[in-house]
């Protein structure tokens, strides 16, 4: 029991660190173009609320928060100032001079803030070193930079566990010998039931069948490909270094229709497919193979599109958690979860007895893996705060001067994001109220594997 703690608190952890690894590197991919391009960046933070450490390299804080929800770098000059009035309105963006005791409302004052945030950092050599004065695409490499960390890293982590770890497949070695075989799994009693082909010509468990007939096996697939009822078989197997030759007469059994990757056949219902066809009464094991590279992208590719299907369908699967949340109904194991939800998720994992260290590291590298496509989906997103939304900004801001480069007008300034606050706060809202309900879901009824 105490092992068993030990390693599911191993898992937490494991995830804990993984995901604030993603974090930092998806701030990286911000910092490290704005920097490049002459930004000045005066933080750099991991996390939220109270500062566990920090240090300050240069002109930047490098900083570690309590909450490991996100992160955020801040740069000066994120949004343009408001334009001036009347006759300086062609002299482009400045900065209006307001009265100390000025009153404004909610939402003019969350403008004013967004337009100066961060001014305290602001000296008289940064005058050009602000964000909105880069060109379009510049803007777009530093937004984007964030998101595309998450692509790689998910699609590396993906790459290392299905191309260099491989992935359980069903083997051509044998794990047991039935010691009958009856039409019915169920209704199989030694000693009424026939006795098992394999059992009779001699096959045992650790056997590795190499081929039947003369053709080569690879798969349980090829096997059972090549049976025929009643019709002996020629199989030849490698026992403790050694080749030897079988004779096998197959006999025909209601078994789970597999497909050609040896994986079971289900219908609508989600239950599998039944089938008869020959078989000898061997059970393979199964062992890790490599997968290729290519196979390893189309994953990765694969996984970020259910997160792009999932995305489309949130709303739908928050109503189903807080159905399920406040009924006490089993949680469908395929829909949302919190962070919380994918730390339980790992120290499942990584406690299950039956689970080799192996299959417990790379199960956890293909939940960070998962995890970073969902950032990168999620950040995406053409919505304000989340770094798509100023990628939408950007795109917007590049059509507009296209318009007034053909219509022959003055080039506009750029694309004042600031008058979008509202709608920001509204959308940050519901980030929080959907974080907050996942994270409850996760605490009173989660997912159960």
């Amino acid at each position: 029991m105490v092992s068993e703690t030990l390693w599911y608190v191993g898992g937490i952890v494991f995830v804990a660190i993984g995901i604030g690894l993603s974090i930092g590197l998806h701030e990286l991919g911000h910092l490290w173009p704005a920097k490049k391009f002459g930004i000045k960046v005066p933080t750099y933070a991991i996390g939220f609320g109270p500062t566990l450490y920090k240090f300050t390299r240069g002109e930047t804080t490098y900083a570690i928060k309590l909450i490991p929800l996100g992160g955020y770098i801040t740069m000066i000059g994120m949004y343009p100032p408001e334009k001036s009035a009347g006759p300086e309105k062609s002299a482009g963006p400045s900065r209006i001079p307001e009265p100390a005791d000025k009153k404004r409302n909610f939402f003019a004052d969350m403008i004013f803030s967004a337009r100066n945030a961060h001014s305290e950092h602001v000296t008289a050599a940064d005058k050009n070193r602000m964000f909105y004065q880069l060109p379009v695409w510049k803007r777009m490499i530093i937004m984007f930079g964030g998101p595309f960390m998450n692509l790689v890293l998910g699609t590396v982590l993906m790459i290392t566990v299905l191309s260099g770890f491989g992935t359980p497949q069903i083997s051509t070695k044998v794990a047991a010998v039935s010691q009958c075989v009856s039409v019915s799994v169920e209704e199989c009693v030694p000693g009424v039931a026939a006795d098992a082909p394999a059992l009779t010509a001699g096959i045992k468990a650790g056997d590795t069948l190499r081929s039947i007939n003369g053709k080569t096996i690879s798969s349980s697939t090829d096997l059972s490909g090549n049976l025929v009822t009643g019709q002996s078989a020629q199989i030849e197997l490698l026992r403790d270094g050694e080749t030897l030759t079988v004779s096998v007469t197959p006999v025909e059994a209601l078994r789970i229709k597999a497909d050609e990757n040896g994986n079971a056949v289900v219908d609508a219902a989600g239950e599998p497919v039944m089938e008869m066809r020959p078989v000898i009464g061997v059970l393979f094991g199964t062992e890790r193979q490599p997968q290729s590279i290519l196979s390893s992208l189309e994953r990765s590719a694969w996984s970020v599109g259910q997160v792009g299907q999932m995305i489309m369908t949130l709303p739908q699967q928050l109503t189903e958690v807080a159905v399920s949340t406040f009924t006490g109904e089993e949680r469908n194991p395929n829909g949302a979860v919190s962070v919380v939800g994918i730390a339980q998720i790992s120290g499942t994992v990584a406690s299950a007895d039956q689970a080799t260290f192996v299959d417990k590291f790379s199960t956890g590298l293909l939940i960070l893996a998962s995890l970073n496509f969902a950032l990168f989906g999620f950040n995406m997103l053409p919505l304000l705060p989340l770094d798509g939304g100023h990628i939408a900004g950007g795109v917007y801001e590049s059509l507009k001067r296209g318009i007034y480069r053909v219509l022959r007008k003055p080039a506009p300034g750029p694309a004042d994001t600031a008058l979008l606050m509202p709608v920001t706060w509204f959308v940050f809202i519901l980030l929080m109220a959907m974080s907050a309900l996942l994270i409850i879901a996760d605490l009173v009824n989660p997912i159960i594997l």
